[in-house]
């Protein structure tokens, strides 16, 4: 089920909509740089196409992720 949050980017309140399980990865994500999970949203938002919206960023970012994973174990 997709769900709604909320956090801070540069002093102003934004919201992303993703899956559970994504939020979860992303929480996995901050907590293997040992970075808080703000900073790693901050962090995507910084770098991201402009054209693309947040939640579809940090999507990729997980699967990214993920995939450099796989990568290192193979």
């Amino acid at each position: 089920m997709i769900r709604k949050y909320s956090t801070t980017l540069h002093g102003h309140r934004t919201s992303f909509s993703l899956e559970s399980a994504f939020h979860d990865e992303l929480k996995a994500v901050a907590a293997a740089r040992r970075i808080p999970l703000a900073a790693l949203i901050r962090e995507v938002d910084d770098t991201r196409d402009p054209q693309s919206n947040l939640s579809s960023a940090l999507r990729l970012y997980v699967l990214e992720w993920l995939r450099a994973q796989v990568r290192e174990i193979s």
